[in-house]
């Protein structure tokens, strides 16, 4: 898992490597006055919280070719759920429901990633 935290709370700064490499490869995807604050990689899958948004770069296929780039604004979260899969939390899966959609959006999470930490930042953006 490839981790940052743009602010200063974790000591790194938005002119760290992990900072600086996430937006050499996602700043393209930025509008004028978005900042990536937070991001982080599990399995193929890049999770890229902003000031605005959540984006998830999520790789398909075999060959990893093509790419889909979900873009979620935080405003459009209605609600997310974290479960833990057996007692020893090796799995666990995050689910968020954007705007009408019945069906929530799934991403899986094997141990190297805190899922609870990354809810938290989740619910940093969508409480305001």
């Amino acid at each position: 898992m490839a981790l940052f935290n743009g602010s200063s709370k974790n000591g790194n700064s938005a002119g760290s490597v992990e900072a600086k490499k996430f937006h050499a490869t996602y700043g393209q995807l930025l509008v004028d006055g978005e900042m990536i604050e937070t991001g982080f990689t599990i399995f193929r899958d890049t999770f890229i919280f902003t000031n605005k948004r959540l984006i998830i770069v999520d790789v398909k296929g075999v060959s990893a070719r093509q790419l889909d780039y979900l873009s979620i604004p935080y405003n459009r979260v209605m609600k997310f759920s974290v479960q833990a899969m057996g007692n020893f939390e090796l799995e666990a899966e995050l689910k968020i429901w954007v705007g009408s959609d019945s069906l929530p959006i799934e991403k899986k999470f094997d141990a190297s990633v805190n899922v609870y930490e990354v809810q938290k930042i989740l619910a940093s953006h969508v409480l305001k």
